[in-house]
């Protein structure tokens, strides 16, 4: 991917945490962090408050499904960054007394056309086992 693609990819991902922060605050989420690094290594797109559970959305963007839906993306090296990034999150906070889990948001539609479709997919994926023993 060269220079120009990578840099539109990146507003593309920009724009649609946007609507995905903008939906969840709506649903009456907290927004507690966007692009949070709690590492040098990964990043966690939202993190996010509902009532006693902290919830890591991650947010995939595409233009079209075409060739598939958005968290067609969330692999197993994604869910592994993300299960990463969450335990070093948790670790800085001293792991609160809360319930944790994984969320993905797919967003469909590109800025500035009408009505993007939004897809809130709770509980997308839980904690690896290997992780759990620090949680």
């Amino acid at each position: 991917m060269d220079r120009a693609a990578q840099a539109q990819t990146q507003v593309t991902g920009r724009w649609g945490e946007d609507v995905a922060a903008a939906f969840l605050e709506r649903a009456g989420y907290r927004i507690l962090g966007r692009r949070v690094r709690p590492d040098r290594r990964d990043e966690l797109d939202i993190v996010a408050r509902l009532g006693d559970s902290l919830v890591f959305v991650e947010v995939k963007t595409r233009a079209s499904e075409d060739f598939a839906r958005p968290f067609a993306a969330v692999n197993a090296a994604k869910r592994q960054a993300l299960n990463r990034a969450a335990v070093h999150y948790l670790r800085q906070l001293d792991f609160p007394k809360l319930y944790y889990r994984f969320d993905t948001i797919e967003v469909v539609g590109t800025e500035g056309a009408p009505d993007p479709v939004v897809r809130h997919i709770e509980n997308a994926f839980p904690f690896a086992k290997r992780y759990m023993l620090g949680v």
